[in-house]
């Protein structure tokens, strides 16, 4: 009952006028932004946080404008990712597997109202969770330590097996990609350069934006090219813009099973909805089994990382609300804008500032639904992206995707880096590797480094710390049934052919 007479109190904060118009511009601003390759939701909150300090907007009304920008970022994303196969961040990659096929199919509008239904849902879910969860889950999210955080990464790693269908080799080979490429830099530790091949502009390491733009807008720039030289049709959207009740019944226990586990990657500090929606989409793969057309534009493809998406993005307020760590990228910014405000983020919050945090939470319930009545209607005009024609679509997405990296750092090596990883990319798409899996692979590949490191810190290089805890066996244990699993349904391929011929 206490947590419904707050939740009531936040309501009143998050539906008073100027806090409704802030979170309708938040969600207008985040699905702009999430809509252009290379800024992302990281980007898109930092550039607002002086905006919000500048217009002197109080501290609830500022949460409330940053978090919505956050949810529609995450909304916006998806857009590039599934009518141009161009992936605007990290967390978007996977919904290019199942998305773009469906738009090639002439279905845009029907991948477009399934991905908003699915990340509303998510985002209904995580926040029930948030209201419901957030003191208790909080607590848990800590017994999380360097050990567990680079089991879970393995694990991920090893579930990559799932998107690889009739092609494991070169699955593992993109993985094995991605994770080299992640060790281009200095050693945070050591400070030893490694694989810069003497050049300055590598001493930072490959950044994401150029990745993944390199990857992926390059390379379909190329491919785009290729289709117009060889005279192919080019991508059309045609028939209904939206899904029907049975398209929508079809993936609803997709959308229920990856919102919750959307929901407690967002909790895990620093796991992500990168690392939600890989495992999400990899875990509905495996349940669907060889009734799915996953890779081919099947609805739960598109579903799962969408929902999980959603989910992880109201999550991740949970660890930064209650203890002050930031469970994603874009919550470690906020983090930043609580403190200009003089606010300390933690337990205690709740019982000094109960209007912030329950406004907070509340305008989550408001701007998912903002979002979705906003973008649905706009459907149709998204698709329209796949009329232009390509000689003005083509210059285009070289300009947004040069400006994104340019971005980062300023400097034309950046550009140059790109224009070679997007011609990697391009004889990669031809020779029929999956790109999904090398950029998975770069994002994990990080992250693994350097939570072993940490690990091996504290246990001054003593092994031993990674089966320590009842966390890390249950995880070694899921590792080797994954690792089994394949080998396990040959065998009963093989024992059931026997039985049929016998």
């Amino acid at each position: 009952m206490d947590t419904l007479s707050y939740l009531g109190q936040g309501f009143d904060v998050a539906l008073s006028p100027n806090n409704l118009v802030t979170a309708l511009a938040g969600t207008t601003i985040g699905t702009i932004v999430g809509l252009l390759p290379g800024l992302g939701p990281i980007n898109g909150v930092a550039l607002l946080i002086p905006v919000a300090f500048a217009l002197g907007l109080p501290p609830e009304t500022a949460l409330i404008l940053l978090a919505s920008v956050y949810l529609g970022c995450e909304y916006g994303g998806r857009i590039s990712s599934i009518l141009l196969n161009i992936p605007g961040e990290a967390s978007a990659v996977m919904t290019t597997l199942d998305g773009h096929p469906l738009a090639k199919q002439g279905k845009g509008g029907i991948a477009l109202s399934i991905s908003a239904w699915s990340s509303f849902i998510g985002g209904l879910i995580a926040t029930i969770g948030v209201t419901i969860f957030a003191p208790l889950l909080a607590q848990w999210a800590v017994s999380f330590g360097p050990a567990e955080y680079f089991m879970l990464m393995v694990f991920a790693i090893v579930c990559l097996a799932g998107m690889a269908g009739d092609k494991p080799i070169k699955t593992a080979v993109a993985v094995l990609i991605g994770l080299m490429l992640a060790c281009v830099g200095i050693d945070a530790n050591s400070g030893v350069y490694r694989f810069t091949f003497g050049s300055l502009g590598l001493a930072d390491g490959i950044q994401f934006v150029v990745l993944v733009l390199g990857l992926f807008s390059v390379s379909e720039i190329l491919m785009l090219l290729e289709r117009t030289h060889q005279g192919q049709v080019a991508v059309k959207a045609s028939g209904r813009m939206l899904f029907n009740l049975k398209e929508g019944a079809f993936v609803l226990a997709t959308n229920l099973r990856s919102g919750v586990l959307g929901f407690i990657f967002g909790v895990l500090p620093g796991a992500g909805a990168t690392l939600a929606s890989a495992v999400s989409y990899m875990s509905e793969k495996r349940l669907a089994g060889d009734k799915g057309r996953f890779g081919d534009g099947d609805l739960r493809g598109l579903a799962a990382p969408e929902t999980a998406n959603s989910a992880s993005a109201c999550g991740s307020m949970i660890p930064m609300l209650t203890l002050g760590i930031p469970g994603s990228g874009t919550t470690a910014v906020m983090l930043g804008a609580l403190t200009l405000y003089n606010i300390t983020p933690g337990p205690l919050l709740f019982q000094h500032q109960p209007d912030i945090v329950w406004g907070l939470i509340a305008s989550l319930f408001v701007a998912n639904i903002i979002l979705i009545v906003m973008n649905v209607p706009l459907i149709k005009v998204f698709t329209r992206i796949l009329a232009v024609p390509s000689w003005t679509l083509v210059p285009a997405i070289a300009i947004i995707t040069s400006i994104g990296v340019y971005a980062v750092h300023a400097t034309t090596f950046d550009l140059f880096l790109m224009i070679a990883i997007g011609l990697f990319g391009y004889l990669l798409r031809k020779l029929d590797f999956p790109l999904s899996a090398l950029l998975l692979g770069f994002i994990l590949g990080h992250m693994m480094e350097s939570n072993l490191r940490r690990a091996l810190s504290i246990s001054n290089g003593d092994l031993s710390i990674l089966f320590s805890s009842p966390i890390t066996i249950g995880l070694w244990v899921l590792v080797a049934a994954m690792v089994a699993l394949p080998f396990w349904r040959r065998y009963r391929a093989k024992r059931s052919v026997a039985l049929a011929s016998a």
